[in-house]
């Protein structure tokens, strides 16, 4: 078989997304592939002192590859890391099927260890409520307070689990059903919809957002299918800020301490899941109203709330002479 080895790496990248083109992979997973693509290429030409006319697939080596990679892991955390090379491994792998190389070298590529998959719910068991009466009653003291908004942002990460995409991704739209039986209509990650029961609160909440939206922007139609939520401009709210304004809600409500490092919004959607498993809710369960592609994952909060295990320690013959003492 004759290798087409002499193919431009930017071409073979190319010719990789276009492959996939039939995935329907979401925009935030092709951006994503495309900056850890970018970020080592970047690496290999200062490695290979070359331009990036002149690097071909051929110059992939195990060896090149082992010292973009390292340089890549000086300035990079773990899960960086980890991402990136299973990026490259699928990239190269379809190298190997379209005849472009002769075998993957990722495989001489260290990895990082994937580190456990543990829940960052926020700490404390009255936090989630605190939180959205300090959101309600306008603590957070910006420029130009919305408490209507800050509490549905809240309330959408807390009775929905929904990740910062999603709620992005909603529109007036997706609230459906009978009054009284709605259902949030989600469009998830990995093109995965689900649909997510709601009590009539939210529909309540959902309501008076809109209502704040029209006295703001008087001038501006909300149709059913824009997006629900809006920046201080009226235009669709951008990633960046819906992460700003859960961290500063936190901060204003004096409970950014409770918030695991790393989690800010996504610690809504974990104290979400966390809390159905507490009260009994199955692995199954979760995983429909998360919209989790493996059960595994919905299984972590099963375990993280530690029911059974707290029963076994609870069984241990010591507490009953530490009851005799006290």
């Amino acid at each position: 078989m004759r290798y087409k080895m002499f193919m431009r790496v930017s071409e073979a990248q190319q010719a990789f997304f276009a492959a996939r083109r039939p995935r329907k992979d979401s925009p935030h997973t092709t951006d994503a592939y495309r900056r850890d693509l970018a970020g080592i290429t970047a690496l290999l030409l200062r490695e290979l002192d070359r331009s990036p006319d002149e690097l071909t697939v051929e110059m992939l080596t195990a060896q090149a590859l082992r010292n973009a990679f390292g340089a890549f892991a000086d300035t990079h955390a773990k899960s960086s890391v980890l991402r990136a090379w299973s990026t490259w491994n699928q990239f190269l792998t379809f190298c190997v099927s379209d005849g472009l190389l002769a075998g993957n070298p990722m495989g001489a590529v260290a990895r990082p260890k994937a580190p456990p998959l543990t829940p960052k719910p926020l700490r404390g068991e009255e936090t989630p409520e605190q939180l959205l009466a300090a959101a309600a009653d306008g603590s957070r003291r910006t420029r130009d307070p919305w408490p209507e908004r800050d509490v549905l942002v809240i309330a959408l990460g807390l009775v929905a689990g929904l990740r910062a995409a999603e709620m992005r991704a909603l529109t007036a739209r997706s609230l459906v059903g009978r009054q009284g039986e709605m259902r949030l209509h989600v469009h998830g990650k990995g093109s995965r919809d689900r649909s997510i029961p709601v009590q009539p609160i939210m529909e309540k909440i959902i309501e008076e957002y809109l209502a704040s939206c029209r006295r703001r922007f008087p001038q501006q139609r909300f149709g059913p299918s824009t997006p629900l939520l809006r920046d201080r401009a009226g235009e669709p709210i951008g990633r960046g800020a819906l992460e700003y304004l859960v961290k500063s809600c936190y901060r204003w409500a004096g409970l950014h301490d409770r918030v695991p490092v790393g989690a800010n919004l996504h610690a809504l959607r974990h104290t979400f899941a966390t809390r159905l498993a507490e009260d009994g809710a199955t692995a199954s369960e979760i995983m429909a109203l998360l919209g989790h592609a493996s059960l595994a994952t919905s299984q972590n909060y099963i375990e993280a709330t530690g029911r059974e295990q707290r029963a076994a320690a609870a069984s241990n013959r010591t507490y009953r002479a530490l009851d005799g003492i006290v």
